[in-house]
């Protein structure tokens, strides 16, 4: 039962975690899922493209590609689609701030202390 409690709530926040993780910096798909799997957030990067898909979609993200590069004085490394905010993404993510904060506090206030005040 508290497995599927946690599951509901993954699912209800792993979308603005990527959108956090991304408006830090622009990161390719493998490396944000490795953040949000760390986290216990997503099960396994297949999870993390159904996600992505829909936030590009939604006008949140863009993608770009990028090569990478090694060492100086090196050959480039492979050429790697990142992810990032649009500022719609932006929009979105700050407007979900404003209602975190007040919401996470209401909830454990009532789970510690009930009604009572």
């Amino acid at each position: 039962m508290l497995d599927d409690v946690t599951t509901q709530l993954r699912r209800g926040v792993v979308e603005f975690c990527a959108l956090g993780l991304l408006a830090a910096k622009p990161m390719y798909g493998w490396e944000l899922a490795s953040a949000l799997t760390d986290r216990g957030l997503i099960a396994s990067i297949g999870t993390l493209y159904p996600l992505l898909g829909r936030l590009r979609d939604r006008g949140l993200i863009v993608t770009f590609e990028q090569q990478e590069n090694d060492a100086p004085g090196t050959s480039a490394g492979p050429t790697r689609k990142y992810y990032r905010l649009t500022d719609e993404g932006e929009a979105h993510l700050a407007a979900f701030r404003s209602q975190w904060g007040p919401f996470t506090r209401n909830v454990t206030e009532i789970l510690e202390k009930g009604l009572a005040s």
